[in-house]
């Protein structure tokens, strides 16, 4: 799977409750409802680069297949992770919540769960 491109986030479902259950600030819960933001995937084998932007800031993860890794999470925290690949997946877990990034057509999907909350994106590649 090639994530490479632009994706725009179109649609997420649960916010809210999976923000609360990582302990997002509350002002941070808030906003998350109105921004649409674009992210950029660079891929280079198991190397990715991924910045996702926002009117208000941007943040880069920079990260490999099977490594440890410190990464920027939405709320602007840093947690500890390794991501793998699995059944053409980027699949990063961490203490706090579990990240999976697939390719279904011309969308990207992200599901996260953290506890009992799971958040999913669907953004459209630009």
């Amino acid at each position: 799977m090639d994530f490479s491109g632009s994706w725009k986030l179109c649609e997420q479902d649960n916010p809210e409750a999976f923000l609360r259950a990582i302990s997002a600030p509350e002002i941070y819960i808030k906003m998350m409802k109105e921004v649409k933001p674009v992210t950029v995937i660079e891929q280079k084998g198991e190397e990715f680069s991924i910045c996702v932007k926002t009117a208000l800031r941007s943040h880069t993860n920079t990260f490999s297949i099977g490594t440890e890794t410190e990464f920027n999470t939405m709320d602007g925290k840093k947690i500890k992770g390794t991501a793998r690949l699995v059944d053409g997946k980027i699949v990063i877990e961490s203490d706090k919540f579990t990240h999976v990034r697939e390719l279904q057509g011309e969308e990207m999907i992200e599901t996260l769960t953290a506890g009992g909350a799971t958040l999913v994106r669907r953004s459209r590649r630009l």
